[in-house]
């Protein structure tokens, strides 16, 4: 499972910057993470990415749930209001099918 969240930087690159290096390390820490990194757009360089791979869905949400995690929710909840999770797309793979969860 892939998460790509985007930021739109502001007046302080320097402190997005900082912001997504300690929140990727925490999430680099946590059962699940597979890879990770930090990117600044080539032609909009207000515009960062913390892109992350995940074993599940399930690994990616726990991690978010984390005590850690909830302390650096302001920098999170500056993302660009999207849809941030995808799945990888192998050869021949079987792809998820979007439909209502029953509870």
């Amino acid at each position: 499972m892939l998460v790509v969240n985007r930021f739109r930087a502001g007046d302080d690159p320097a402190s997005l910057r900082a912001d997504l290096e300690l929140v990727h390390g925490l999430l680099a820490d946590k059962p699940g993470y597979v890879a990770g990194w930090i990117g600044r757009n080539l032609d909009d360089p207000a515009l960062w990415t913390l892109t992350t791979r995940w074993e599940n869905v399930g690994a990616y949400r726990r991690a978010l749930s984390s005590y850690e995690l909830k302390l650096q929710m302001p920098v999170l909840m500056r993302a660009i209001d999207e849809p941030s999770a995808y799945e990888v797309v192998e050869p021949n793979a079987v792809l998820n099918v979007a439909e209502p969860r029953v509870t």
